[in-house]
């Protein structure tokens, strides 16, 4: 079970734009990081380049010893392909960034799932021996890891999960990428509420013309 001081590995699942600019902080916050694909060999060389030195390697590759397995993955397939990993994410802290988004209908996209469910719990359910947590989905990849950019660094982050030392643990990450407000919201059943912002999320957005922009949660 990791904590602060035994975190070193940590595995981002998607080489998205999420998963590429989230591998990149976290290396150049000193851990050792591997990004997992389902097909490595078909990245191009212009998502390669932007790696820089963060390898590549399949999914199963890419998770095996790691402390912390990042979902990048589009909402629609995180469910399956974490799933597949099986034994390999018993007792891993899995931060769910992912949003279940549901785009068959054209913009503004709608949600695959809500109100008494939420993809952070369903990839629990799938596998119940992971620890996962829900957070850094309510803002985008470059706020994500450049929170000072938006509102002087004052705004908020979420964690969401039902083991308390593995939101302390995520909290302890987003800190270490800017955070200064990580408000925690007890267990998973809190990431319904995070993830139904999405469609708000959206419509700021194409009202503000940005996507960097960001909640403050004013006490």
């Amino acid at each position: 079970m990791p904590d602060q001081a035994t975190v070193h590995r940590i595995a981002v699942l998607g080489t998205g734009r999420v998963g590429t600019t989230l591998a990149q902080a976290f290396a150049r916050a000193g851990y050792e990081v591997v990004i997992g694909s389902r097909d490595p060999a078909a990245l191009d060389e212009e998502r390669r380049g932007q790696l820089g030195e963060v390898p590549v390697a399949a999914l199963a590759e890419a998770v095996a010893g790691a402390d912390v397995v990042v979902d990048a993955l589009p909402g629609e397939h995180a469910v399956e392909v974490v799933s597949s990993l099986g034994d390999l994410l018993d007792g891993v802290v899995v931060l769910d960034v992912a949003n279940p988004l549901d785009t068959s209908r054209g913009m503004p996209p709608t949600l695959l799932v809500k109100d008494t469910d939420s993809l952070a719990e369903q990839i629990q359910r799938a596998c119940p021996r992971a620890r996962v947590v829900k957070s850094l989905n309510t803002v985008n990849a470059a706020v994500m890891v450049d929170p000072g950019s938006v509102g002087d660094g004052d705004t908020t982050v979420f964690v969401a999960g039902d083991d308390p030392a593995a939101r302390e643990l995520v909290a302890r990450l987003l800190t270490e990428l800017g955070w200064r407000d990580v408000l925690d919201l007890g267990d998973l059943t809190a990431a319904r509420g995070i993830e139904m912002w999405l469609p708000l999320w959206v419509r700021l957005m194409q009202t503000l013309g940005t996507a960097r922009f960001n909640l403050r949660i004013v006490r």
